[in-house]
């Protein structure tokens, strides 16, 4: 029996013993129950907490405002916010932190900002999640200059950057294309004593990958290596990319089959990936290859990936192999367009 039902049970005999909960029975339950994944039954104990009469407190309401705000409902985490201050429950930085994470989630940073300002109003100093969820979510935006001015901030309040700060306006940096800024920030990690972690690693090789730079991408991998960290998945991951964005299926290929030595298993990203630069090569054969061990592996290719396969197949002829593919297309939910049935009907009439 797992430790969220034997909660439950001690919760029920408790009842039956004619044992009031209070808040912080109620808080720690669902609060145990929303981190084991079972939301419903969080948030029917938290409708029975108000029924008994026992009003939540900051941390009840914190641990429902964070449910909503992962799952995407910021309106009804601000109808608990909203009703905790009806209340007079105090909000504390980690209400305020939970909000701004939900509103940069939905991409509506300027209100996450305006958050930041409320906070402080009622005498809260945002912290170092605070300002790392924000300068995330405008770098999420493409907002930079705004990311750059907040992390500029964040140090004149007395806070020091963390790994997480500096990985954040990186690949922020990275996506722009911008490299000199990505050379300052490694280098202003160093100067503070931070050294890189595999993540940040990736996050550089991928800003090379993007900048169409593979040798350099590959010279940051051999540094990684020399640090003592292993490429992971996700690294293997944007050097595939890479090889496949530049048309070179041989080498990602290579990498493919390294992966395999190193006993590392390939995500459905790195499948569709290399799905797509074999489709984009003409090779019906490998791309159909691809498919199939997705398959055979549990995963499901994505829509790119059964069109454009489709769509190679019918060009080489093999529209019996591509009737078979849209048939499996089909059971995996996805809808195929008009034109993979009109490249089908082509392809039999050649």
């Amino acid at each position: 029996m797992n430790k969220a039902c034997e909660a439950k049970m001690l919760f029920g005999k408790m009842e039956a013993l004619g044992l009031v909960a209070n808040q912080f029975t109620y808080t720690v339950l669902i609060n145990g129950f929303f981190k084991k994944g079972l939301k419903k039954d969080g948030f029917e104990l938290y409708e029975k907490m108000k029924l008994e009469g026992v009003l939540p407190n900051v941390y009840t309401y914190n641990s429902m405002i964070n449910v909503y705000s992962n799952d995407g409902n910021v309106n009804k985490a601000f109808e608990l916010f909203d009703e905790m201050r009806v209340r007079g429950v105090a909000c504390n930085v980690v209400t305020y932190n939970t909000l701004v994470a939900g509103l940069c989630r939905e991409m509506k940073v300027l209100e996450a900002e305006k958050m930041v300002d409320c906070m402080k109003r009622v005498g809260l100093s945002p912290n170092l999640i605070t300002y790392n969820t924000l300068i995330n979510g405008f770098c999420n935006v493409g907002k930079l200059d705004r990311a750059s001015s907040l992390f500029n901030r964040m140090k004149s309040n007395g806070l020091s950057p963390s790994l997480v700060t500096y990985n954040v306006l990186i690949a922020g940096f990275s996506k722009a294309g911008n490299l000199a800024r990505i050379a300052d920030l490694v280098l202003e990690m160093e100067e503070r004593g931070i050294p890189p972690s595999k993540v940040t690693y990736t996050i550089l090789i991928d800003g090379f990958v993007r900048s169409d730079d593979m040798e350099q991408a590959f010279k940051i991998c051999s540094s990684m290596g020399k640090a003592g960290l292993v490429a992971d998945v996700c690294t293997y991951g944007v050097l595939i990319r890479g090889w496949c964005s530049k048309g070179n299926m041989k080498e990602a290929s290579k990498l493919l089959q390294s992966m395999s030595e190193m006993n590392l298993e390939p995500n459905d990203v790195i499948y569709n990936t290399m799905i797509y630069g074999y489709c984009k090569e003409g090779n019906s054969y490998r791309a159909l290859r691809l498919v199939r061990e997705m398959c055979e592996k549990g995963m499901v290719p994505n829509v790119a990936s059964y069109s454009l396969t489709i769509g190679v197949l019918c060009k080489d002829g093999k529209w019996k192999d591509a009737e078979i593919l849209l048939n499996n297309m089909i059971q995996s939910g996805f809808e195929p367009s008009n034109s993979i049935y009109n490249m089908i009907s082509n392809a039999k009439v050649i």
